[in-house]
């Protein structure tokens, strides 16, 4: 069978995540990478063995020999570099969020309609095991209809500077860079019931905080702290047609005695929790059982995820499976988090008809 020739389009951090993955995909082969910054394409391809470097990413797509593409840059370009590579014939994964807008993630669906190729959103963690695990316990009514979810993402301090703290380029702070992926967790688990309201808040209290000493945090690969544009902390409590609800926390920083990150959901035959480790509750024989399955890890692996991620990609590329986070649900979840924002800005509880 051919390899999926891949092209790689942004090499700042989360980059390396895919670039690696692919490299570790015997079906896979890396043939090109793009950033504005030419020195950094080059080390990254130095380091992987890739044989083509670009700084225009319409270039890129111009070559027939590539198949499909990673998307890792900037929030703002997710969208009109998607669009431009479906209508370049290629099949896409682009990282989370699709986009900034709900109007720009339905120019995106469109164009994935046109082209027939796949576009994948990055909802990495409905590719790791423990999630794997729970959806079978789901699938086979074990936990029964799931009326409540609730989810934290909580960094005492962590705002990551550079693109991620300027809303031109990010469209938001915590609640768009890692709030997304618990919010999706939970949704896609839920069984992806539609929106029917949202009430929420967004804080710009703390600001980065760098003024803070003796603790280190993830930075950005462009790192500046002179521009921070974005929330610090947003929570949210999202109802749905079906009645069922989630309640969700997220931030960069906040005063909290130390990180948090918790996923929980309630049916009415059982629950379960992803984090901050896996574990399913249920009743048999009028008592209560907390089970914790035998796995390598309880919580979420980031590079297995990542892999897993990418090995499902390479499948969708070749025919064999259809992608476990389409496009469309990349529109919801932007109507989602677009709608948390809506809501804090005008006051009020957002309806969706």
């Amino acid at each position: 069978m051919n390899k999926v020739r891949i092209a790689v389009i942004g090499a700042g951090s989360i980059s390396d995540m895919h670039l690696r993955s692919y490299q570790n995909n015997g079906e896979a082969e890396l043939v090109a990478i793009c950033d504005l910054n030419e020195e950094r394409a080059r080390a990254k391809a130095d380091k992987y063995g890739i044989g083509r470097v670009y700084t225009d990413y319409r270039e890129l797509l111009a070559s027939a020999d590539i198949d499909a593409v990673s998307i890792c840059t900037w929030n703002n370009s997710h969208a009109p570099i998607s669009i431009a590579a479906l209508g370049a014939g290629k099949h896409v994964l682009t990282e989370k969020p699709l986009c900034k807008t709900v109007a720009e993630a339905l120019e995106v669906e469109a164009a994935a309609l046109r082209s027939g190729k796949t576009l994948q959103v990055g909802f990495v963690r409905r590719y790791a095991s423990n999630t794997g695990i729970v959806k079978s316990f789901l699938d086979n009514g074990e936990l029964g209809d799931i009326y409540y979810a609730k989810a934290s993402c909580i960094r005492r301090l962590g705002n990551p500077g550079g693109w991620f703290s300027d809303i031109d380029r990010s469209g938001g702070g915590p609640l768009i860079d890692v709030g997304v992926h618990v919010i999706d967790l939970c949704w896609y688990l839920m069984g992806r019931p539609k929106v029917k309201s949202i009430s929420g808040n967004t804080y710009k209290r703390l600001g980065n905080r760098v003024n803070v000493r003796n603790l280190a945090y993830y930075k950005a690969a462009d790192y500046d702290a002179t521009n921070n544009t974005v929330e610090d902390m947003a929570n949210a409590m999202i109802r749905f047609e079906n009645g069922a609800s989630l309640l969700v926390d997220v931030s960069f920083t906040l005063h909290a005695k130390e990180d948090e990150l918790t996923v929980k959901l309630y049916g009415d035959k059982g629950g379960a929790e992803l984090e901050p480790k896996l574990a399913i509750v249920t009743e048999k024989y009028d008592t209560i059982l907390n089970l914790t399955p035998q796995i390598n890890n309880l919580s979420f692996d980031f590079v297995a995820g990542f892999q897993d991620e990418i090995n499902h990609f390479i499948d969708v590329c070749q025919g064999r499976k259809e992608t476990l986070s389409p496009v469309q649900d990349g529109v919801e979840m932007m109507k989602i988090l677009c709608g948390v924002y809506e809501s804090s800005e005008k006051g009020e509880e957002i309806r969706f008809l």
